[in-house]
C-alpha cells in the first residue's frame, strides 16, 4: 500500500472511530445488564451496536419507501458491524494515536461541533406566521401569480463591465441577437452563447425583475458583478402558482433565509468579540482578500442599482409610449369625428307650430 492509499485508509478509520462514538457511543458496556435485550441490534466482541444506532442512519437515508426499510436496516447493521471491526483493530492497533488519525478526530470533531451550533440557531428561528407567507406572496407576483416559462436566448461576457455602455448602445438598436454576436466578434471581445427554457423560479431574482417586464422578442443587457448579460425572450407562456400551492414553498425558503441570516448575525458578533489574529503570509493574503471582497460587493451593489434603474427606466419609458400612443389615438378619433360631423348634410330645422297653422289656414 502506498503511503498516500495508506494515508486514506488511515483517515477513513478515524472518522469511522469518532462517527460511530457519535451516534451511540464507542460500544463500551457501561451499565450494560440494564439494557433491554431488545435495544441490542449485535454484538461484535465486547461491544454492542445498538437499535437507535441503526435507526439514526436509517432516518438519514433519503426517500426510502416504508416497503424498503427491512432491508435497510439489515445493510446499515452490516456496515456497522463492519465498522465496528474495524475501529476495534484500529484501537488494538493504538493508529487512534497517530498524528494523522488524531488531525482528522479532531478535524472531524470541530465540524461535527460546528454544524450542530449552527442547527442549534436556525432551530431557534421562529417559523414564519401565515401573514408573511401572504405578505411574500403578494410581494413577488413575477414568481407566483403571474409567474411565467420562459424560453431565452443568451449571451454572456465574463467581466470587462467597461464595455457596458457600448453594448448596451449596441442592444437598443440590435433586432435580433445575430447582430450583437457579429458585432462582439468584430471587436474580439469572448462570450457564451446559450439558448434554454426557464421558469422564473430558475432566473436569479435582479434579472427576474426585469424580465417580468418584458415582452416577447425585446433584448435588454443585464449587469451582475461577474459580467454582462443580454436576454432575448424568445417565447413565455404564463404559468401562475396560486397561494395555497405556494405556501408550503414559501414558509421553507422563509425559515431558511431567517435561519441563514440569524446564523451570519450570530457569526458575526461571535468574530467581533473574539481575539482573531492572522500571522505571517494569511495577514497579507487577509488584507488582500478583504479588499477583494468589499471591491466585489461594491462591484455587486452598483450593478444591482445599475439594473434596476435600468429596469426601471425602461418601463417608465414604455408606460410614457403607452399614454402617446393613447393620447393620439383619441386625438385622431376626435379629429375623425368632427370631420365626419362637417361632411355630414345638415337637415332643415322644424317648422314653428303658428306657421305650420297659417298654412293649413290658407289652404282653406
Amino acid at each position: 500500500m502506498s503511503r498516500s492509499l495508506g494515508s486514506i485508509h488511515v483517515v477513513r478509520v478515524a472518522c469511522a472511530v469518532l462517527l460511530l462514538g457519535v451516534v451511540g457511543g464507542c460500544g463500551k458496556k457501561d451499565d450494560a445488564k440494564k439494557k433491554a435485550a431488545t435495544q441490542v441490534a449485535a454484538k461484535v466482541n465486547a461491544d454492542e451496536i445498538t437499535v437507535h444506532q441503526v435507526n439514526a442512519v436509517l432516518a438519514r437515508t433519503p426517500n426510502l419507501p416504508p416497503e424498503a426499510a427491512p432491508r435497510a436496516k439489515r445493510e446499515i447493521l452490516t456496515r456497522l458491524v463492519d465498522q465496528q471491526v474495524a475501529m476495534q483493530q484500529a484501537l488494538k492497533t493504538k493508529l487512534d494515536r497517530s498524528p494523522p488519525v488524531v488531525q482528522a478526530l479532531e478535524a472531524a470533531r470541530a465540524e461535527i461541533l460546528a454544524r450542530a451550533y449552527a442547527d442549534s440557531i436556525a432551530k431557534a428561528q421562529p417559523r414564519p406566521g401565515a401573514d408573511e407567507v401572504k405578505k411574500y406572496y403578494a410581494e413577488h407576483p413575477e414568481l407566483f401569480a403571474q409567474r411565467r416559462v420562459y424560453s431565452l436566448e443568451e449571451i454572456t461576457v465574463r467581466g470587462q463591465q467597461n464595455i457596458a455602455p457600448a453594448l448596451r448602445e449596441q442592444v437598443a438598436k440590435a433586432r435580433a441577437m445575430k447582430e450583437l454576436v457579429v458585432w462582439l466578434q468584430a471587436q474580439k471581445i469572448p462570450f457564451q452563447p446559450n439558448v434554454g427554457a426557464r421558469a422564473a423560479e430558475q432566473v436569479p431574482m435582479e434579472m427576474l425583475l426585469g424580465l417580468q417586464k418584458m415582452k416577447d422578442g425585446e433584448i435588454q443587457l443585464f449587469e451582475f458583478a461577474g459580467g454582462l448579460t443580454v436576454v432575448r425572450i424568445a417565447a413565455s407562456k404564463s404559468e401562475p402558482v396560486d397561494e395555497a400551492r405556494a405556501a408550503p414553498v414559501i414558509q421553507q425558503f422563509l425559515s431558511n433565509r431567517k435561519a441563514t441570516e440569524a446564523l451570519a448575525a450570530e457569526m458575526k458578533a461571535l468574530k467581533s468579540g473574539a481575539k482573531i489574529e492572522y500571522l505571517g503570509e494569511f495577514a497579507a493574503d487577509l488584507a488582500t482578500s478583504e479588499a477583494k471582497a468589499k471591491a466585489d460587493a461594491e462591484a455587486a451593489a452598483k450593478a444591482r442599482a445599475a439594473a434596476k434603474a435600468k429596469s426601471e427606466a425602461d418601463a417608465q419609458a414604455r408606460s410614457d409610449d403607452a399614454t402617446k400612443a393613447r393620447k393620439a389615438t383619441e386625438e385622431r378619433n376626435r379629429l375623425e369625428a368632427e370631420e365626419r360631423a362637417k361632411a355630414a348634410p345638415s337637415k332643415a330645422a322644424p317648422l314653428p307650430q303658428k306657421t305650420l297653422e297659417k298654412g293649413v289656414g290658407g289652404l282653406r
